[in-house]
């Protein structure tokens, strides 16, 4: 055999490395890429089933009640409150807020210095809905990763008023309680569309801590930062803060 010429194994085992990398790159492109965007353009007209969280959930023994509505069943005053509570700048930013990541990474940083104290979290309504709909709760790099790719996808095919319909229908509001109609219900007797300023400030104060803090019967901190709310809310609405969702 000539100098430097393959032999046929060597030949075979190249050509099976080479088949073995297009078959990744294969999947990469199904699962990391076309895939996502089929199921996110789905969601743009399909309401998303069962999450992860809710899954979760109902194995812990917690129930599960969830009424889809569409946006416009739903009080403005609760949207003005969810982003006066989570996302100020939710109809200025495109996915992410940079300076509110910042600032949370510098506040849990003197967090885990002191060795107490809460940690902060500076993801937008969008991060929180792509994580909510299409990824698991618990923290970790690969999730972090996924939310970015999925946050990107919904900014582009959903729109904010797609995005804030999905996050109101989704994120937990109590034990087994999903979406804001049943939230509105079990809580207050009403349905989501007919919520008061106060009400709709109460059910945006709960929504980091939705197990351990209760709207219908608020304790001390909760009732101030509903007071801090609503007040918030009267400023989204004043500077139409809103008005990417609320036509």
């Amino acid at each position: 055999m000539a100098k430097g010429q393959k032999t046929p194994r060597a030949r075979e085992s190249r050509g099976s490395v080479t088949r073995i990398l297009r078959l990744i790159g294969l999947l990469i492109l199904i699962f990391g890429i076309a895939g996502p965007i089929a199921v996110v353009a789905v969601y743009r007209f399909v309401p998303p089933p069962i999450t992860w969280l809710m899954v979760q959930r109902t194995f812990e023994g917690r129930g599960f009640q969830r009424d889809w509505v569409p946006l416009e069943r739903i009080s403005p005053r609760l949207v003005r409150s969810v982003i006066a509570a989570e996302d100020a700048r939710f109809c200025e930013h495109h996915g992410f807020e940079f300076e509110a990541m910042r600032k949370a990474l510098e506040a849990n940083a003197r967090v885990k210095e002191r060795g107490r104290g809460k940690i902060r979290g500076g993801s937008t309504i969008s991060q929180q809905t792509a994580k909510n709909i299409f990824l698991w709760p618990q923290r970790d790099y690969v999730r972090k990763g996924l939310e970015a790719w999925f946050t990107v996808l919904i900014e582009v095919i959903w729109g904010k008023p797609r995005i804030m319909e999905v996050y109101l229908n989704s994120i937990e509001w109590g034990p087994g309680i999903y979406g804001a109609e049943a939230a509105a219900r079990r809580n207050f007797g009403v349905s989501a569309d007919k919520l008061s300023a106060t009400q709709a400030a109460r059910l945006a104060a709960i929504v980091p801590k939705p197990l351990a803090w209760k709207a219908a019967r608020p304790g001390p901190y909760v009732k101030s930062r509903t007071g801090r709310i609503d007040r918030a809310a009267g400023t989204v609405r004043r500077q139409g803060l809103a008005d990417c969702v609320l036509k």
